[in-house]
């Protein structure tokens, strides 16, 4: 049996060299840092958030981000303590017991493998732009490519993933710097570019309170994804200096990717001229006079579909190799391949990802809003697990069972408390549209499965302990 194959004791944490090749260098960390949280939610549902929130969707997302930077900074001190790869799962079940380990591992999985299809099925609305390709042949076509590309080498990851997210952000930076350009020197055709957009016209609430509150579901699913610097924990190198770096850059990548591309989209135009179904990107670019402004924005989206895609592949044969260690998933899963990688988890997560390839065939127009609800709820689950691990992390801290990290999350744990208030703000805002119910519902319904399936694996685990 090869150290890689090992199983390790349930009641055991895992060591943090896991038999992962240390791939991942600072430089590709630090990308897939920035680029991770930027994607379609931000380049293509930011115009119906817009429509919906008026210019409140900046406060929004800077809530937000606040949010997000206290549980990454509650992360970052859990993985400068014990950095391990299927980091969620693992501190679930150190401080919250098997169950929620259980629980925590299979719920991030079924979050990136919805999250895989639905990118997939955006991928073909994408490639329709210039072809007239079926939107099921070309999600199959991406999966079969992301897939292949995992199964290489964890270098060839963080190379395609370096890349994808270097066009993202320079698709962010330049419509920015041309945005402020029109601002101060007024070229192109847009229509009364000016700072005074964001309150004249009906105000920053401009369809009242309640519908802003309304966009942070919108605002919380655009931010999912910011989480996996905490899955490359395992092949990081130097992972306690390089992650810290990630995590202490967020707040300049929410400030100037987000705040910032918002605040000079509605500069440049009126709220009133986005719309849902069209990207924020193209319309300013359009009105600024860029030629071929849809063509490029199309293919940035593209470029961040596949992004996401290649996260969601690299992430779910992580999590499942980790559950399976703590036999928790079947034992196959838990052997990596002569290169380094755990291609059984891989080749599984791919294969249940076609059935967003199926879901495109039979029912293309509501593929994206059917696959994303499961994620939905199960990003916040794995969010508030984060929190409430660092709490009973600082507990035992405190209590001399623990050592302390030099890496402190400020203001905790009163910082932990708001950050678990935010989201539960969030689930409830969720009853009060028709989308946020059906995901309410998909939650439930993968509650019930995660619960029952709990104690069939126990019982297994029970009877191979007793052979044994």
């Amino acid at each position: 049996m090869t150290a890689s194959e090992r199983q390790l004791p349930d009641a055991g944490a895992l060591p943090a060299d896991e038999g992962y090749a240390r791939g991942l260098s600072p430089r590709t960390i630090q990308m897939i840092a920035i680029g991770g949280a930027i994607g379609t939610g931000l380049f293509y549902g930011a115009g119906g958030a817009i429509q919906k929130a008026g210019p409140a969707l900046i406060l929004c997302y800077l809530a937000a981000g606040l949010a997000i930077f206290v549980i990454m900074r509650a992360l970052g001190e859990l993985l400068t303590y014990r950095p391990v790869a299927g980091s969620f799962a693992e501190y679930a079940h150190e401080f919250l017991g098997r169950f929620a380990g259980f629980a925590t591992g299979w719920t991030y999985w079924a979050v990136w493998v919805a999250t895989c299809m639905a990118e997939i099925t955006v991928a073909g609305k994408y490639v329709q732009y210039w072809w007239a390709i079926p939107q099921w042949v070309t999600a199959l076509v991406v999966l079969g490519i992301m897939f292949i590309a995992n199964l290489v080498s964890v270098r060839l990851f963080g190379e395609g993933e370096f890349w994808f997210s270097t066009i993202k952000v320079t698709a962010i930076v330049a419509m920015i710097v041309i945005g402020v350009g029109v601002l101060i020197f007024h070229f192109g055709h847009a229509t009364n570019p000016t700072v005074t957009n964001l309150w004249n016209d009906g105000g920053v609430f401009p369809n009242g309170f309640g519908q802003a509150l309304l966009a942070l579901q919108i605002v919380v699913f655009a931010y999912v994804g910011v989480e996996l610097v905490g899955v490359t924990a395992g092949e990081a190198r130097d992972p306690k200096r390089t992650l810290r770096k990630a995590i202490n850059s967020l707040p300049l990548r929410i400030g100037l990717f987000y705040v910032g591309a918002l605040v000079v989209i509605m500069s440049v135009s009126s709220w009133r001229t986005f719309h849902a179904g069209r990207s924020p990107f193209v319309e300013v670019f359009e009105q600024i006079g860029i030629p071929g402004a849809a063509g490029i924005i199309n293919f940035v989206l593209l470029t961040a579909a596949l992004s996401s895609c290649n996260s969601g592949i690299y992430s779910t044969g992580r999590m499942l190799r980790s559950l399976s260690q703590r036999r928790e998933a079947p034992p196959a899963l838990a052997t990596l391949s002569p290169r380094s990688v755990p291609a059984a988890g891989i080749a599984v997560s791919a294969a249940v990802m076609v059935i967003g390839v199926a879901v495109n065939y039979f029912s293309p127009d509501k593929a994206f809003g059917y696959i994303t609800s499961v994620s939905t709820m199960g990003i916040i689950f794995v969010w508030g697990i984060i929190l409430v691990c660092h709490l009973i992390y600082r507990i035992r801290v405190k209590q001399g069972v623990l050592p302390g990290s030099d890496y402190r999350l400020p203001g905790a744990p009163i910082t932990t408390a708001l950050a678990l208030a935010f989201l539960a703000l969030v689930v409830v805002l969720l009853f009060f549209t028709e989308d946020g119910r059906s995901a309410l519902v998909v939650g439930a319904v993968w509650a019930a499965l995660v619960c029952a399936g709990y104690p069939l694996l126990s019982r297994k685990h029970s009877e191979s302990a007793a052979q044994q």
